[in-house]
């Protein structure tokens, strides 16, 4: 079992009118009849919840990548930055939408040698290749 939160869950039933239409427009984006727990912790600061979920909805909806590349992405990060929450949470997305074990684990591949290289890079400090620069 995971570590207690720092601050408890705000339930729906517990939150405030402002946390609540949040948690709707949640439910309702994800056609779901429940709110994951970061947004539960997240609610102690209303503005910062309402914030980061107009912003992640913006970022994760339509556009030019489809939604299943949207979470490999999200998981390669999350798991470049050791999110546990993070990662379980986008990577039960990504199976949502047709991500395959061989998908999962290519894009974990790909994260962990863009580390090794960027330090590779970061600590050599090689000048960047004309040709890489834009044109113009």
């Amino acid at each position: 079992m995971s570590n207690p939160s720092i601050e408890p869950l705000v339930e729906y039933a517990d939150a405030s009118a402002e946390v609540r239409a949040v948690y709707d427009d949640i439910m309702a984006t994800r056609k779901s009849d429940w709110v994951n727990n970061f947004w539960n912790v997240l609610a102690h600061d209303p503005a910062n919840l309402k914030r980061t979920w107009e912003a992640l909805k913006l970022v994760m909806g339509p556009g030019a990548l489809d939604p299943l590349t949207k979470e490999l992405i999200y998981i390669a990060v999350s798991a470049t930055n050791g999110c546990e929450y993070c990662t379980y949470s986008h990577t039960a997305s990504a199976r949502a939408k047709g991500m395959t074990d061989a998908m999962l684990m290519e894009t974990l591949a790909v994260a962990a040698k863009a580390n090794e290289t960027n330090r590779l890079a970061n600590a050599l400090r090689p000048p960047v290749d004309p040709q890489f620069l834009p044109k113009g």
